[in-house]
């Protein structure tokens, strides 16, 4: 049998029945379902097609709540509360969108926090969304405990992954930096795990603080931070703001992403919107565009997002490729 060859139409539409088939409501599944579409739209597997089954567990073992009703609660003028009510981030952003955009217009900044949620998918496209939306954004997450303190062996944080999406000043965005904590994000370990490849050195330790190359090993130990002690310290900073300023399960208590084990993680999301009118005006558009030519002008150099911005490219004209494993495990 060959591979598969869908459309981003069929992805998503895909994704939506699966999701739906699994007990999540038409709310609900309409988030992730366009999440899962620009994740493969942009190369991103990890985070496309290759995820539903597991969201589908985790429907129905209850890890995540299928008719969850997401509640928007606006404190004070620049901040945006959403409880998820332990149903999917995606669906919850969404509640909460238009309050923040709302917000920031009337204020110049605003912020949104995430509680009682779950993995959001790609950071990067909230950043990016922000951006379109004509906001600087600064988007952060975090994620069950899997990396130590430098020099330590306990996983106290998540890989803890931050964004920034920079506005263009026509409706989209310059750039858009998204990276984790670790050296790597969690879904490569877990993707080499089932394939039984090795990692690369550098990327993890054992349980007993031993470097290894064995993913298995690495799930059970600590995924390394990127920078060494400068890495704990960003992940550290995600972990204040998505977990603790949102009023989320830290990420030492949350339960995991992987598997069936615990209940809803209860992790967060914290999302800060900024208009750049209020700040430094049309200037900051002029600025940004001598920024960001100023490394595309050099040799081998590229924005942050580059490779991203190809793959959608390629996958709008070619397709989305779906091995027969994949496939199968889709349809089963």
């Amino acid at each position: 049998m060959t591979d598969q060859i869908l459309t981003l139409d069929q992805v998503e539409l895909l994704a939506y029945d699966l999701l739906t088939k699994a007990g999540a409501s038409p709310l609900q599944a309409t988030a992730v379902a366009k999440s899962t579409r620009l994740a493969e739209r942009d190369g991103i597997r990890s985070h496309g097609l290759l995820y539903i089954p597991i969201y589908a567990e985790h429907l129905k073992c209850g890890k995540v709540i299928g008719h969850a009703q997401p509640v928007v609660k606006t404190p004070k003028a620049g901040s945006v509360c959403v409880d998820a009510q332990n149903g999917f981030a995606h669906g919850a952003i969404d509640a909460g969108w238009n309050a923040l955009t709302s917000a920031t217009k009337s204020s110049g900044i605003a912020a949104m926090t995430l509680f009682n949620s779950y993995n959001c998918g790609v950071l990067g496209h909230h950043a990016e969304r922000l951006a379109q939306d004509g906001f600087v954004g600064l988007c952060f997450t975090h994620a069950p405990a899997s990396i130590a303190p430098w020099g330590g062996s306990k996983p106290v944080i998540g890989t803890n992954p931050f964004a920034l999406g920079v506005p263009s000043g026509e409706g989209a965005a310059a750039f858009v930096v998204d990276q984790s904590a670790s050296v790597i994000a969690k879904s490569e370990i877990l993707l080499r795990s089932k394939s039984q490849t090795p990692l690369e050195e550098g990327w993890a330790v054992d349980n007993e603080g031993h470097p290894t190359t064995d993913a298995h090993a690495a799930l059970q130990g600590s995924l390394l931070p990127a920078g060494k002690y400068k890495g704990f310290g960003i992940g550290l900073m995600v972990e204040v703001l998505a977990a603790v300023l949102s009023g989320a399960n830290l990420s030492q208590n949350a339960s995991p992403f992987a598997g069936t084990a615990g209940g809803p993680p209860s992790t967060g999301q914290c999302f800060i919107a900024i208009d750049p009118y209020a700040f430094s005006g049309a200037g900051f558009f002029e600025q940004i565009k001598i920024l960001g030519n100023s490394i595309v002008a050099q040799e081998g150099a590229q924005l942050p997002g580059t490779k991203r911005a190809k793959n959608r490219l390629k996958t709008e004209t070619n397709g989305v490729v779906v091995d027969n494993l994949l496939w199968d495990r889709l349809q089963s």
